[in-house]
């Protein structure tokens, strides 16, 4: 039912920016397959994974502490590990030079056999269900429910897969300490349009609806099997002229190991981000 779809996903992005997504056409046996590859990567020895180290492409590895997403709060990185795969656009292809494509890395096929396929195939289905999303946005947005579909925008899209594993506390003993600084991921947003993010059943996201209040007041997102949970970024915020909502987000960790795959997707570089027509208004003129 497209209409009460539209109402409920409206509803939620001037609430929050955050809402679940059910019955999305990939199976539940293929989604535990992705998330069993994406184990075995994360299990191998460190010797094997530094092989495939994060390039200047921003595609392979990113090792525990590596980022720091929140400076100004946070003591050490990020206690998190991740692996990038973005568009595949070979090397000799002029694409190649635009940020955001490229190549891969991939893990050897000897050491991980199915793993390429596995998420390539993760990729594609996972850039689909995004843009059955975009068309409810649109309609959410009171424009046509192709507007995203166009070229320029996710008929080309830069979309980047990225899996992630945070320790558990039997391996560093962390558990997040907000008051001290230490978290699984520090607090920031999304940049570009929307964000699919799979879990495993270990709770961790919390949001904060209002970035502005004092105290900020953080709640749990709780994960839901076989759904997305989906946010907004701050390029829709903006393109949305703020009438949509790319809302604060962290990870805290309560010594339980966790596994999440994330899904970033953006326009194409050709896209010219302005004041979508609908947002805009004598009353609401473009920011």
């Amino acid at each position: 039912d497209t209409q009460r779809s539209v109402a409920l996903l409206k509803q939620a992005c001037l609430d929050s920016g955050f809402f679940y997504v059910l019955d999305h056409g990939i199976s539940q046996e293929f989604m535990d397959e992705v998330f069993a590859e994406s184990k075995k990567f994360f299990e191998l020895p460190n010797s094997e994974k530094m092989k495939l180290l994060r390039n200047e492409k921003n595609r392979g590895y990113t090792p525990m502490l590596d980022e720091i997403l929140d400076p100004e709060n946070q003591v050490n990185g990020d206690y998190k590990e991740g692996y990038y795969i973005g568009v595949e656009v070979p090397a000799d292809d002029p694409q190649s030079n635009r940020p955001f494509y490229g190549p891969n890395q991939w893990p050897s096929e000897e050491v991980l056999p199915k793993w390429r396929e596995v998420m390539e195939q993760y990729h594609r289905e996972a850039l689909r269900v995004a843009k059955s999303v975009a068309r409810i946005i649109a309609l959410a947005l009171n424009l046509d429910a192709d507007f995203f579909d166009r070229p320029e925008m996710l008929g080309d899209s830069i979309a980047t897969l990225r899996l992630l594993h945070y320790e558990g506390g039997q391996k560093t003993g962390q558990v997040s300490n907000p008051s001290k600084g230490v978290y699984g991921a520090g607090a920031h947003s999304d940049y570009g349009l929307i964000t699919l993010l799979a879990t495993d059943d270990v709770v961790g996201l919390q949001i904060c609806k209002d970035r502005n209040a004092q105290p900020q007041v953080w709640e749990y997102v709780a994960p839901v099997k076989g759904g997305f949970i989906v946010n907004l970024g701050d390029m829709l915020e903006r393109w949305s002229n703020s009438i949509f909502r790319s809302t604060l987000h962290r990870v805290v960790l309560d010594g339980r190991e966790r596994y999440s795959i994330a899904f970033f997707v953006e326009p194409s570089h050709d896209c010219v981000v302005e004041c979508l027509p609908t947002c805009k208004s004598e009353t609401n003129p473009p920011k």
